[in-house]
């Protein structure tokens, strides 16, 4: 599933930043991306590649917030490009505290999980950890971040100063398939604040979001309140998502996978939608 993207021709200025980035990259001598196979980690892991070939390594975890689907797409990545992988097992519904999902959720797993990958990094003696967050991610409530300053993780696009429209626009003059790709978050960013993240309804959104983008939908995301879906799309699809075919599908589908009632957000797909209620709490 891909976007309609209207990527512009790659500047000289964005080729400068493209140098700078492996230039930095290189510097550390050898890396470990942390890699979700987004568009964003996808660019930093390939950039690692090409500045410091075998030293360069992607590192993802498997969890039941991680579709299986992104998980095998970044297992596809590293075998196309001959890439060292390492997956491993990161199940944040262990973590003390993050099954209630308080307004510092991501930074409770973030903390989490780049403590199990500098674990990692070190048993292979690799010098540097690298994460993908960009200039644009700057916008939003993300406390994620904190988590990524307190532990010593690079953040190289955000040193160099990249936008997401940079790491487009590179992507796709560097060939990779993750240009158009739609953006991604953990699934547990679906859930409201203060309710309580359960495998059951993790597996609930998966579903529903697959649904979704099996069904041609581009950028999709399903917000879970209690047992209701709160779906997000572009407006411009909003037509095809209420005629009566499709429609039908989503709903009868999403009863299935335990929804009690389906509805559509009339704002359309934006990011950090939930975050809107944190001013509420």
């Amino acid at each position: 599933m891909t976007l309609e993207i209207n990527v512009k021709d790659v500047t000289a200025e964005q080729l400068k930043k493209y140098d700078d980035l492996k230039n930095m990259i290189k510097d550390f001598g050898s890396a470990a991306v942390a890699f979700s196979s987004g568009v964003d980690s996808t660019f930093v892991l390939y950039a690692a590649k090409e500045a410091l070939g075998a030293k360069a390594i992607a590192v993802s975890a498997k969890s039941c917030s991680f579709p299986e689907r992104e998980l095998n797409e970044a297992k596809a990545f590293c075998e196309a490009y001959k890439i060292r992988h390492i997956i491993f097992e990161s199940e944040e519904l262990d973590i003390e505290g993050f099954s209630q999902n308080p307004v510092n959720r991501c930074y409770i797993c973030k903390h989490e999980l780049f403590e199990k990958i500098i674990k990692i990094a070190e048993k292979e003696g690799i010098n540097a950890i690298l994460e993908g967050s960009n200039l644009d991610d700057n916008g939003d409530y993300r406390p994620g971040l904190q988590a990524v300053a307190e532990l010593g993780i690079k953040s190289p696009l955000q040193s160099i100063g990249f936008t997401k429209d940079d790491i487009r626009a590179l992507s796709k003059y560097l060939g990779l398939p993750t240009w158009d790709k739609q953006s991604f978050a953990c699934l547990s960013s679906r859930f409201v604040y203060g309710e309580t993240i359960s495998k059951e309804k993790l597996a609930m959104v998966d579903k529903a979001e697959q649904l979704l983008l099996d069904l041609g939908f581009r950028q999709v995301r399903v917000r879970i309140h209690g047992t209701m879906a709160r779906i997000e799309i572009m407006p411009e699809e909003f037509e095809k998502l209420i005629s009566g075919e499709v429609r039908n599908r989503i709903v009868a589908s999403f009863k299935s996978f335990g929804f009690t009632y389906v509805t559509m957000d009339l704002t359309g797909y934006r990011t950090g939608s939930m975050n809107e209620a944190i001013k509420t709490l």
